[in-house]
């Protein structure tokens, strides 16, 4: 998401499952700057968000990306990958 020059990562969910999700939401610009954030969404049916700080934008607009990844439960290295989403850049875009 962008407002002026600033730029911020947002995504939205609801967890039906009753089962606690590791969402992490990492915003990327150009030259490989990077805000990433590990969210802590609840265990039940509301809808929720996780959004990243809001930046200085790294470049022209268009120039960010957002990916979003919610995994299971369970040690890092053996949890499964439940969703992974992406921004992609809008037609016309440089950077």
């Amino acid at each position: 998401m962008t407002r002026g020059d600033t730029v911020w990562a947002r995504v939205y969910y609801r967890n039906a499952t009753g089962e606690e999700l590791r969402p992490v939401l990492t915003l990327m610009g150009p030259g490989g700057r990077t805000v990433e954030l590990h969210c802590a969404p609840a265990a039940h049916d509301e809808p929720g968000t996780c959004e990243t700080p809001r930046v200085p934008s790294p470049g022209p607009p268009g120039s960010a990306t957002a990916v979003a990844e919610f995994a299971g439960a369970g040690p890092v290295e053996e949890a499964p990958l439940l969703l992974r989403a992406g921004s992609e850049r809008a037609p016309g875009a440089r950077g």
